[in-house]
């Protein structure tokens, strides 16, 4: 596959893009111990979006790994994971706001710090959505790209440090068109003692079509009807466009 576009995102900042479906979209993490925030959404109907828990339990799984789909709340699946080289991704931990940032690290502006400011995921998220017309109510519990978060008998949730190394990726299949959400601000768990800056890059290239290992269908019965809904949509959509002409 070609990679069609490619571009490389600081540590602390905030990307949206619109993507088709059919689009790979791959994530690196070029310095190691990244957080890539992600959320999702239809672009033609943003009330669909990125639903962690049907995600979770329809796979059986409190990680996202390679074969794992990531659904919406209407029971579609925007994308299925291709590529993976941790092994573990978070999608319980949620995001990191002013007041936590402020606390941990500090409260430092763009004004006052340029580049090196203290930006929060939830701000991020925020400042993302609005350029398509949504706000605070549209947010949802995100994906966390690489960052590892478990749960102990007692529901204490831990954040395993360290756990992508230099050049780790994950590569994403998307099959639904999506408007995509993603800033590189902390894990809220994140336990370091001063602000991670931590780059990723981004590239996007196109494929006929994913494998039925690739999409996961091997693993739970859910993802094949997931795929199913998808295709439902599809035809839906082609009789409805073919009404119009």
């Amino acid at each position: 596959m070609t990679i069609c576009y490619q571009a490389e995102l600081a540590g602390g900042k905030h990307w949206s893009l619109l993507v088709s479906r059919g689009t790979r979209l791959k994530l690196e993490d070029l310095e190691g111990s990244a957080n890539v925030g992600m959320l999702l959404y239809n672009p033609t109907n943003p009330l669909e979006r990125y639903n962690a828990p049907d995600t979770l339990k329809c796979q059986h799984t409190l990680r996202l790994a390679k074969g794992h789909c990531l659904y919406s709340d209407m029971g579609q699946i925007f994308c299925a994971i291709t590529e993976d080289t941790v092994g573990w991704h978070d999608t319980i931990g949620g995001t990191c706001d002013r007041s936590l940032v402020a606390q941990r690290w500090g409260s430092r502006s763009y004004q006052n710090a340029r580049n090196d400011w203290t930006q929060d995921g939830r701000s991020a998220f925020l400042v993302e959505a609005a350029k398509y017309g949504l706000g605070r109510r549209d947010l949802a519990a995100n994906v966390n790209w690489f960052s590892k978060v478990w749960a102990s008998d007692a529901g204490t949730l831990t954040f395993a440090e360290q756990h992508s190394p230099p050049g780790a990726f994950v590569t994403l299949h998307f099959e639904m068109d999506a408007l995509v959400l993603i800033h590189t601000c902390p894990h809220p768990l994140d336990p370091s003692p001063v602000y991670p800056f931590r780059p990723v890059r981004l590239s996007l290239s196109r494929a006929q079509k994913a494998s039925a290992e690739e999409l996961g269908q091997s693993v739970p019965a859910e993802n094949r009807r997931g795929l199913q809904n998808n295709r439902l949509r599809q035809m839906s959509l082609c009789h409805h466009h073919r009404g119009e002409h």
